[in-house]
């Protein structure tokens, strides 16, 4: 088995398109995207458009709930953006998409845990520290009782693998944002450091399953510019850089 993992792509359009040209590349046929994929000042519709195309598994993050139930007065800058564009049948794409999936008795598949998709499974975020990686006795609380071999997760945007009794953990990243900082529960603050796309190459071996974390470059200075054109200079910077810069991108909750 050979997957292509990737989660928060937030209608980054040509940073999915590079990522899957890559995935293709090592001979992958088989994709799983893990939610969030529309809300932010990019390109949501055409976004959506393209992966309706495909018939990729794909779950609901936070943000695709948001962006179909809360009221226009309640949405963050980035869900409203996205909402204002979305034609009835990518709402109806959105609204059919499972919060969890099965892939198969070995791979589980979530956005946040398990349970809760505005939860991080793999972190977790205290008053003095910022966001560090959960301890294992945390992990193995979200996680509760092992759905499978295999836990795929996204929401916090930080590619990790961790083990968790018999689970293999893993988050791929970020597709398409690779900074921001929240003040949910805490404040903190993700930063890859780099624009890459950021995803996941899931290989069952004879040896066990084979992780390999991916930063795959793309065109990222167009993603900014159409960040600032869209009035979202903090976008920019971290569409540009993976840092955080001009102001509060207020991502992931």
């Amino acid at each position: 088995m050979k997957l292509a993992v990737l989660s928060d792509i937030h209608g980054n359009l040509p940073a999915l398109q590079a990522v899957m040209a890559e995935a293709e590349a090592e001979g992958v046929a088989q994709f799983v995207n893990l939610g969030d994929i529309v809300s932010g000042p990019l390109w949501p519709a055409e976004t959506a458009d393209w992966l309706m195309a495909r018939g990729w598994h794909t779950l609901a993050g936070n943000h695709e709930r948001q962006v179909l139930a809360q009221p226009p007065e309640r949405m963050s800058a980035s869900d409203r953006f996205a909402a204002e564009r979305l034609t009835d049948a990518q709402r109806h794409w959105l609204r059919g998409l499972p919060a969890t999936l099965r892939l198969n008795d070995t791979v589980f598949c979530c956005h946040g845990t398990p349970t809760q998709d505005l939860v991080y499974l793999m972190e977790t975020s205290t008053p003095h520290h910022g966001l560090q990686a959960a301890s294992a006795a945390e992990l193995a609380q979200r996680l509760g009782p092992a759905p499978a071999p295999v836990v795929l997760c996204g929401h916090s945007h930080v590619a990790r693998v961790a083990h968790s009794g018999t689970s293999l953990v893993l988050n791929p990243g970020s597709v398409g944002l690779q900074a921001y900082d929240d003040t949910q529960p805490h404040p903190h603050r993700v930063e890859t450091l780099s624009p890459h796309a950021r995803w996941a190459l899931l290989v069952e071996a004879d040896a066990g399953w084979q992780v390999q974390l991916r930063a795959t470059p793309y065109d990222w200075a167009a993603a900014a510019r159409q960040a600032r054109a869209n009035g979202r200079p903090d976008w920019a910077d971290a569409l540009a850089t993976g840092r955080v810069g001009h102001s509060f991108c207020g991502l992931p909750q």
